[in-house]
């Protein structure tokens, strides 16, 4: 893992990201989709989607981070991790996101730039998934 370890800068606790399989990368922002983009066959009118960014909310007053409260919409996330070289590596979602419902693809990709998140429908009122400030949502792997 020694030579993946190396690409990834932007770690906020080594310890904690780096395994013997995989590197885990940790949210930095989630951005909720105002207006949707635009792909078309010849991209003359390929436009980007309009972001806006998505306020985290504190459980506890004492509390150092807050927590993203997500609801059945489209959102765009960013990780605090970026990747350096132009060798692709694996990302996917973490287990701990998928087993709660959300998802992230799956992709061969030589930049950590922003991936879309699926939130799952919830009957009822309530957020269908809370995301805390800097959680590990995804892993890269060097395959």
């Amino acid at each position: 893992m020694t030579a993946l370890s190396d690409r990834i800068e932007g770690l906020l606790h080594e310890p904690t990201q780096v395994h013997d399989d995989r590197i885990d990368l940790s949210l930095a922002d989630v951005k909720v989709v105002r207006e949707p983009g635009r792909v078309d066959f010849g991209g003359g009118e390929l436009a980007d989607a309009e972001l806006d960014p998505l306020e985290t909310a504190l459980r506890n007053p004492g509390d150092d981070y807050g927590w993203y409260e997500l609801r059945e919409e489209s959102y765009v996330v960013e990780f605090n991790e970026s990747l350096t070289g132009d060798d692709p590596v694996l990302l996917q979602p973490r287990r701990e996101l998928l087993e709660r419902g959300g998802s992230l693809p799956t992709l061969r990709t030589s930049d950590l730039g922003p991936v879309p998140l699926s939130v799952p429908h919830r009957v009822g009122r309530g957020d269908a998934l809370r995301l805390k400030e800097n959680a590990r949502v995804a892993s890269v792997l060097d395959r």
